[in-house]
């Protein structure tokens, strides 16, 4: 039997029973050339029901069921591992593919012929509101070409986000433990890859407001962050001419210690300062030479940051809520 195109490995974390429409949505696709590895842990999220519904209804989707409660980073390597296809797509529950989104794939690689990595758009749906990704602006600006990580660095910028791609199999890298797992594998993936294409649409509707993914493995937490950002700086060492890579990735690693520390319910209280200071240990460390900070107030939070000014950093946020709820009085 010939293998499909496209495998698409999905971890089976419902927290918000979603599982099923993910589900419908990959089975309602106008192209059928794909398969589903669904990942069902050990973990009281995973509803081995549903998997098994799911595994009756249609041959294309398979279960692997894992032994123990493993988090989702070693759910998606036992899941590429079983995976058959051409090509991986990882997804998780709260995402709902268009309904010709795998066509659309599917037609761009018949164009590009074979790629390494194939980045695509996404938006996000939260409440009856839908914007945008944070990558729109720049995959619109790689053309239609195909290339590779050092003709367009500023993709090392991008919030580092396993399913708004295709991987080649034989090119997925390792997941590792924790919190923030897909952030060193991305960007091993692209820095890896010698063909890159785009395909410059909307593919996959992310269904919550954050990024941040619920499902570490156990013992993980939002601290994870600061060694995931290590592997990924530790692939440029020894790599020639990816000394121009280095700003991007730094733009998107302090941005993401920012929105991490930044959102509600990620850091606790008591280890803010600990946080905070850790950020402004890598921001020193991994400054680039020459780097230009962001202009307006990020360029104002990174200077903080750099500079290790907690205190300073909570007073001007205080003071930028407090203005924002005065002006929303009026």
């Amino acid at each position: 039997m010939a293998s499909p195109l496209i495998t698409v490995v999905l971890p089976a974390f419902d927290h918000n029973q979603q599982l099923k429409d993910c589900l419908d949505a990959l089975l309602a696709q106008s192209f059928t050339d794909f398969e589903v590895v669904l990942v069902v842990d050990r973990s009281p999220q995973c509803p081995e029901r549903v998997a098994d519904a799911y595994e009756i209804r249609d041959r294309r989707v398979s279960v692997l069921r894992l032994d123990a409660a493993v988090g989702i980073g070693r759910a998606r390597n036992a899941g590429a591992a079983a995976a058959t296809g051409r090509y991986l797509l990882f997804l998780d529950s709260d995402h709902l593919p268009a309904e010709d989104a795998f066509q659309a794939m599917a037609d761009r690689l018949a164009e590009t012929g074979e790629v390494d990595l194939l980045l695509f758009g996404h938006d996000r749906e939260y409440r009856g509101r839908r914007w945008p990704g944070g990558a729109a602006e720049l995959l619109a600006a790689a053309g239609p070409g195909v290339f590779g990580p050092l003709d367009h660095p500023e993709l090392l910028s991008a919030p580092p986000l396993v399913w708004d791609r295709l991987l080649r199999r034989g090119t997925v890298p390792v997941f590792p433990d924790g919190h923030y797992e897909e952030v060193p594998a991305v960007h091993e993936a692209l820095l890896g890859a010698g063909r890159i294409a785009v395909l410059d649409r909307e593919c996959v509707t992310i269904r919550r407001r954050h990024t941040l993914h619920p499902a570490g493995s156990p013992g993980s937490s939002h601290f994870d962050v600061f060694d995931q950002y290590e592997q990924s700086f530790g692939l440029l060492d020894g790599r020639p001419g990816h000394e121009e890579v280095r700003p991007h990735l730094f733009t998107r690693m302090v941005r993401h210690y920012l929105f991490v520390f930044d959102l509600a319910g990620c850091v606790p209280r008591a280890e803010r300062p600990q946080f905070f200071h850790r950020a402004a240990e890598h921001y020193r460390r991994f400054l680039p030479e020459g780097y230009r900070r962001p202009d307006g107030r990020e360029g104002v939070k990174f200077s903080l940051l750099s500079s290790g000014a907690y205190a300073a950093f909570e007073v001007a946020k205080l003071s930028h809520l407090a203005r924002g709820a005065v002006g929303g009085r009026r």
